[in-house]
């Protein structure tokens, strides 16, 4: 998630009973819900390295206890000094802020986890991205209900601790209500793809469970048998109706997408075939042809594909022998820029590869 979101999730988890701590547990509990995302200081070391790294340990089992004790550390450390009026006695204990700053820092990789962007939750021990698909990276109703619960009721603790306990509740629905829709929009894929959705392959893998993960070797291998078939089913979360999905089909040479609103009476009655849902689906070709083979060797192109859960690979051999080789993630990339690759995407790589087979040049973006 965003991480007004998630400053505001630490702020509303300060007006619950983890507020008996002791002073400083509101700050230790802001700091803890945002401390995961200071990976982001791989990036001076470059895109590549921040690929690398995003989402890694500060995610994992580790990072939640050692953020948890640095948090704690700070807080203990700080509040004196930046309030000499503060009674000593009333700041928590280090080791109530250590267990009240592990929350939160576990709170921030749960609610990560329900998005399509995904997490590594097991770094360092397994590098594999899970992800639930319920949530979009901004929840417009999540930001609503937490910031209302924040700016209404705060004239006494009661008054404070019973809003919060409203805004848990509904946080909850909102999750719930976005857990039954992804369901159904997976459930409604056939009915979308109509005959454009072939058998699955023999290499799929059904999971078959709420939680996904990547990457997988079956979605990067082409069928033995050449022919063309269903690797993965997806459903991703848009960013104002829980209503409304992007589902992806990831075919053995090719994406498949198509824009759905449960909503639509379509999904419940027998359209005249001219009016078929599938006559306006998406397609983008995954061809990987041995410049693509290549390209996937290069360091950028490696942490890019352990990061993209559906990399589409497009490659253009221009009249020198030179290969254009690119890859977008389809979970980020809209009709325009499915239709022209080259526009403005920063989720994609592209690389070029000589006719001796030796790497000219590799990016990340546009």
């Amino acid at each position: 998630m965003d991480n007004l979101t998630h400053t505001l999730f630490g702020l509303t988890l300060a007006r619950t009973p983890l507020a008996r701590a002791g002073r400083g547990t509101t700050a230790a509990l802001v700091l803890a819900s945002n401390a995961p995302d200071i990976d982001i200081v791989a990036v001076i070391r470059g895109t590549d390295s921040y690929l690398r790294w995003h989402r890694g340990p500060t995610h994992g089992p580790l990072g939640i206890i050692a953020l948890g004790l640095l948090v704690a550390a700070i807080v203990r450390l700080g509040v004196p000094l930046l309030d000499r009026s503060a009674d000593e006695e009333a700041v928590a204990a280090w080791p109530m802020l250590a267990v009240v700053s592990m929350i939160g820092v576990l709170c921030h990789v749960l609610m990560d986890l329900p998005t399509s962007y995904g997490n590594r939750v097991f770094s360092p021990f397994d590098w594999h991205w899970f992800a639930v698909d319920w949530m979009p990276i901004i929840d417009v109703y999540l930001l609503s209900a937490l910031g209302a619960g924040l700016l209404f009721g705060s004239v006494s603790a009661a008054a404070r601790r019973r809003n919060a306990a409203i805004v848990l509740a509904l946080m909850a629905a909102n999750y719930g209500v976005r857990g039954v829709a992804h369901r159904q929009a997976l459930v409604a894929a056939p009915r979308i793809f109509g005959p454009l959705l072939p058998p699955r392959c023999d290499t799929a893998l059904s999971h078959g469970g709420v939680v996904d993960y990547w990457p997988r070797a079956a979605s990067l291998t082409p069928p033995v048998t050449g022919k063309r078939c269903l690797v993965e089913l997806a459903a991703i979360p848009t960013f104002f109706s829980p209503f409304k999905w992007r589902v992806i089909a990831q075919l053995s040479n090719a994406y498949e997408m198509h824009d759905v609103d449960l909503l639509d009476s379509r999904l419940r009655q027998t359209p005249d075939s001219s009016e078929a849902m599938w006559r306006v689906t998406l397609r983008v070709p995954n061809v990987w042809t041995p410049p693509v083979w290549t390209a996937a060797s290069t360091p950028l192109a490696r942490s890019f594909l352990g990061f993209a859960r559906f990399p589409a690979a497009r490659s253009f051999v221009d009249p020198t022998g030179t290969a254009t080789v690119r890859w977008n993630d389809m979970r980020f990339i809209g009709a325009r820029l499915a239709l022209s690759p080259t526009q403005n995407d920063p989720f994609a790589v592209v690389v070029r590869i000589a006719p001796d087979g030796h790497v000219l040049d590799q990016k990340l973006g546009p």
